[in-house]
Formats: structure tokens, C-alpha cells, sequence
């Protein structure tokens, strides 16, 4: 399966701690993330993620391109709500995208803990079909 993973700056720290965590299932996949969130995931884990521009410079448009032509199964996008966002245009696109696409989408920690249990137990190979 094909993981989308971008998180905030705030969030960054809350990544890495998910992806620790979680380790042993994001490795059976591959992962792609936004430039900085990218990094900082190999920096503890060792996992490898294909990695695109910075969230600000492009990087979730890069992302939301990889949705819209249905190549996500799954995104995980630790955001800060409460922290206003120049390029929230591409934000809200990728939500957009996702529901357009019918990619599951987590945007907090205990989503994203249903998303990854879901993926670890087979809940997700329905999407193995729609690609």
C-alpha cells in the first residue's frame, strides 16, 4: 500500500512518535511525505519515504497529484487546526481529494491509530481493487 504522511510543525514531533510506534506495519509499505516530515521520520526510524518538496513549497500539491491520480491508498495528515496557514488552499484540496478519491484520511493521532490497526488487520486491500 501507498502511504501519504505530511504533519504541520507543531505535529512534526507527534509524527515521528507515531511512526516509532508503528514501525513494524509502515515498513511492509511504501511512504511518501512532504520534505521536512519526510526527514525527520528517516532521522528515527530508518524507515525509507520518498520524499517531495516541503508542505509550503509544494509539497502537498505534489501529494495531492499522487490522490488525485489515485495512487494514496492512505493519508495520514497530522494538521494544527488552530494555527492559521498561508497555503491553506492546498490543505483543504487535499481533504477535497480525498473524498473525491475515496482515500482513507486520518488528520489526528487517534485516526490515524484506526487507519494503521485497519491496515495491519487487511481492512484496507479494498483499495488494491480501485487502484
Amino acid at each position: 500500500m501507498n502511504i501519504g504522511l505530511i504533519a504541520h510543525d507543531s505535529k512534526k514531533k507527534l509524527m515521528q512518535n507515531f511512526c516509532i510506534a508503528y514501525r513494524g506495519i509502515l515498513n511492509k509499505h511504501d511512504l511518501y511525505a512532504t520534505g521536512t516530515t519526510g526527514r525527520l521520520i528517516e532521522e528515527v526510524t530508518n524507515l525509507t519515504v520518498y520524499k517531495y518538496l516541503a508542505g509550503h513549497l509544494g509539497g502537498e500539491q505534489q501529494l495531492g497529484l499522487q490522490i488525485e491520480t489515485n495512487s494514496l491508498d492512505m493519508v495520514i495528515f497530522l494538521r494544527d487546526p488552530l494555527t492559521p496557514r498561508q497555503h491553506e488552499p492546498d490543505v483543504a484540496n487535499i481533504f477535497k481529494l480525498c473524498d473525491v478519491h475515496n482515500i482513507p484520511l486520518a488528520t489526528n493521532l487517534a485516526t490515524a491509530e484506526l487507519l494503521i490497526k485497519a491496515l495491519e488487520r487487511g481492512d484496507l486491500e479494498w483499495r488494491e481493487i480501485t487502484r
